[in-house]
């Protein structure tokens, strides 16, 4: 049986995050290996009614250690009822953000205590790390704009103020910077065909280890 594996998608809101892990999850089934595509928060039953309560702009009076413990919660449940046994089963993870989103977004932009994070992500992931980060790298003012021009409307995340956006573009840069072994940065401003060829180089290297 071939190696499991959890590759990670994150980074900049309208970097382009859903397309690349699409073309990932192509490319690695050209290749015949099995790809379980999901995201956080969610990936299980539970994990999607904790993203409603979490990411809804109707929850504007939400404190930031509440927001904290919903987001470690879904992770707590989305590594043991999904992520694991895909991976014990030979399959690829593919994931729309992890644990890094959590430094970057409750540490580097809303200044809750980086040992508290830390020690609820230890608790969430029980041992389990993902093999690789790809951060998605966008100016978060060219993001906003990629995320408006769908019209979808924004989330609860995406509401906040640009200076938040900010500070969780420097987490992600920074976490990279620091650990290098576990997190690529790719800058997302390139033409979609540039940042998708970026990223299948990495996710080459990392399934044939």
């Amino acid at each position: 049986m071939k190696k499991g594996h959890m590759i990670v998608c994150d980074g900049s809101n309208g970097a382009g995050k859903s397309t690349i892990i699409q073309a990932i999850e192509e490319h690695l089934k050209s290749g015949h290996r099995e790809v379980v595509v999901t995201r956080e928060p969610g990936g299980t039953p539970i994990g999607e009614k904790l993203r409603e309560i979490v990411l809804s702009p109707d929850t504007p009076e939400m404190c930031d250690t509440t927001e904290l413990m919903l987001f470690a919660a879904a992770r707590a449940q989305h590594v043991k009822e999904k992520i694991v046994p895909a991976i014990q089963e030979g399959k690829i993870v593919l994931s729309d953000r992890f644990d890094s989103a959590t430094v970057s977004f409750q540490h580097y932009a809303r200044g809750l205590p980086l040992s508290l994070i830390k020690q609820l992500n230890e608790m969430a992931l029980d041992g389990f790390r993902a093999d690789m980060t790809i951060i998605l790298d966008l100016d978060p003012v060219t993001g906003l704009e990629r995320v408006n021009s769908r019209g979808e409307g924004l989330d609860r995340m995406e509401t906040q103020k640009m200076d938040f956006l900010h500070k969780a573009r420097d987490g992600y840069l920074e976490q990279a910077k620091n650990d290098p072994e576990h997190f690529v940065v790719i800058d997302a401003s390139q033409s979609l065909e540039r940042v998708i060829s970026d990223v299948l180089s990495v996710i080459d290297e990392v399934v044939a280890e």
